[in-house]
């Protein structure tokens, strides 16, 4: 049986769980998410736990067994507390700014770039350099501090004390694996 799939998600005070129609709808303090299930797969809510179980035991099942559990813990950690990642800009003039809802950022180009948050997230800025994009939907703040942090990615060729950047929008707390500039033939024989 899957270890992760087979642990109970214990509901929080506040928070509501429906399944129907092959659908889990999760409402909360900071909103409602959603997910349709796999086939196969079945949701008991008992009081305030909830059990993901599984037709039988092909691997296929025992995967998406796992992957429903993580996903609905997901979703009941969100609506509960939320989640949030922190970006910090490195580099001279590199800053950002709030715009309504949205950032402006100044990230080395000619021109400012203008970034929206995508769904129920909320972006902030913290200083001038750094960013905190919060919401209830995991993936969607993920996928809001990797938008954000392409805009400019980290230079790996140079960097200050071995793992900052030079330039760039990094994760707070990344490791930068540094890569070897290229050398001239002939130097420091």
């Amino acid at each position: 049986m899957s270890r992760v799939g087979k642990s109970p998600i214990t509901l929080p005070s506040g928070v509501d769980v429906k399944v129907a129609n092959g659908q889990v709808s999760v409402k909360g303090r900071l909103g409602e998410l959603s997910q349709k299930l796999q086939d196969g797969i079945g949701v008991d809510v008992n009081g305030s736990e909830i059990v993901v179980t599984r037709s039988d035991e092909s691997s296929d099942q025992r995967s998406k067994h796992g992957l429903t559990r993580s996903l609905i813990n997901n979703m009941v950690v969100g609506v509960s507390e939320g989640f949030s990642k922190r970006l910090i800009m490195y580099g001279t003039g590199y800053r950002a700014t709030q715009k309504g809802k949205g950032l402006e950022l100044l990230a080395g180009y000619s021109h400012p770039v203008d970034v929206e948050p995508i769904g129920d997230n909320s972006l902030s800025v913290e200083g001038n350099t750094t960013i905190i994009v919060t919401g209830p939907d995991k993936q969607a703040v993920g996928q809001q501090a990797a938008n954000i942090r392409a805009v400019r990615k980290p230079s790996r060729f140079q960097s200050k004390a071995g793992r900052i950047p030079l330039f760039g929008i990094a994760y707070q707390g990344e490791q930068l694996r540094l890569r070897v500039g290229k050398t001239v033939a002939g130097v420091g024989g």
